[in-house]
C-alpha cells in the first residue's frame, strides 16, 4: 500500500476570542488540580486571556473547503497546550463535522512532539488497512490558568493547523517517517545532504545544525503549531520546487528535537 500524503490543509492564527465563559467553575477545578502541587490559578491571567476554544479552532479549520469535505476514517486531535475548559472532548467533535465514522482520540501532555507522533500513528494505520484518510488538527490556545514555563520573551499567539493525509496517487508530498534526538544536529543528521532538499526550522531551535542550502526559517510565536502552519500554507509550492521538505523544532522544555521528512511523489 502507498504512503500517506498530503490531500488538503489549512491554517488559523490569531482568530476572535470570546468573552469568558465558566470561570468561576474552571478556577474551581483548577485549584484542586494546582493546590497538590503548592501552586494557584491565576485568576487575572485567565480572565484577561483570548479565550480561544480548541472547539472554535477545529470549526475555524473544518471552515476550509479543503478539509471540510474530509471523509476520514482516523482523526487526531494533537496540542502541547491545554484547552481553556477543561473536560471537553474535542476529537469527537471535529469527527462529526467530517462525516462521523472516524476513530478519534486526542495527544497531548507531549509538548511540540505531540503531532510527530500524530504522523507515526496516521502512518501506521494507514500501512495496516485501517485508514485510507486521516485528518490531523494541531491546536493551540493560549488563555491558560499559570505561566506556561515557556520563555517569556515570546508570547504566543492562538493558532491551529489540520493536514488531510490519503493515500499518494500522482504528484503529492507524502510522509516518510518522523523521529526525535537529543538534539537538532542529531536529529537531522540522517536527513540531509541529498539535493533538492528544503529545510524548515521552527523557532524553538537555537542550535547550530548542519550546513544546508535551502532553508526556510518560521517565525515565533507557538510551541507546537509553527511548522505545522508553515506546511499548511506552503505544502503546495513545496512539493513543486523541492524534492523533500524536512521539518524540525526543538521542545524548549525537554530540549529533544523532532523530525519529520515529507517527501514529492511522482506523477
Amino acid at each position: 500500500m502507498s504512503g500517506l500524503a498530503v490531500r488538503a490543509a489549512a491554517s488559523v492564527r490569531s482568530p476572535r476570542g470570546r468573552a469568558p465563559e465558566g470561570v468561576p467553575a474552571a478556577l474551581d477545578y483548577f485549584r484542586d488540580l494546582l493546590t497538590p502541587f503548592g501552586e494557584k490559578p491565576d485568576e487575572e491571567l485567565l480572565s484577561r486571556g483570548p479565550h480561544v476554544h480548541h472547539r472554535d479552532l477545529v470549526d475555524l479549520l473544518v471552515a476550509d473547503e479543503g478539509v471540510g469535505r474530509s471523509r476520514p476514517e482516523l482523526a487526531i486531535v494533537a496540542h502541547a497546550l491545554p484547552d481553556v475548559v477543561p473536560f471537553t472532548a474535542v476529537a469527537p467533535h471535529l469527527t462529526e463535522q467530517l462525516g462521523g465514522r472516524a476513530v478519534n482520540f486526542a495527544i497531548g501532555q507531549q509538548g511540540l512532539a505531540a503531532p510527530f507522533t500524530a504522523l507515526r500513528i496516521a502512518s501506521a494505520y494507514h500501512r495496516s488497512g485501517r485508514a485510507a484518510e486521516v485528518v490531523i488538527a494541531v491546536l493551540e490556545q493560549t488563555t491558560l490558568p499559570t505561566p506556561y514555563p515557556l520563555p517569556q520573551e515570546t508570547p504566543l499567539t492562538d493558532s491551529a493547523a489540520a493536514l488531510v493525509l490519503g493515500a499518494s496517487t500522482g504528484e503529492g508530498l507524502g510522509f516518510v517517517r518522523a523521529h526525535a534526538a537529543g538534539s537538532a544536529a542529531a536529529a537531522l543528521g540522517p536527513e540531509l545532504g541529498e539535493d533538492g532538499t528544503l529545510l524548515v526550522l521552527g523557532p524553538w531551535v537555537t542550535q547550530d545544525v548542519p550546513d544546508h542550502g535551502a532553508v526556510h526559517r518560521v517565525a515565533p510565536g507557538s510551541y507546537c503549531t509553527s511548522l505545522w502552519l508553515e506546511l499548511a500554507d506552503h505544502w503546495q509550492e513545496w512539493q513543486r520546487d523541492f524534492r523533500r521538505v524536512v521539518l524540525c523544532d526543538t521542545d524548549p522544555r525537554s530540549g529533544r528535537s523532532h523530525v519529520a521528512l515529507f517527501a514529492a511523489t511522482g506523477g
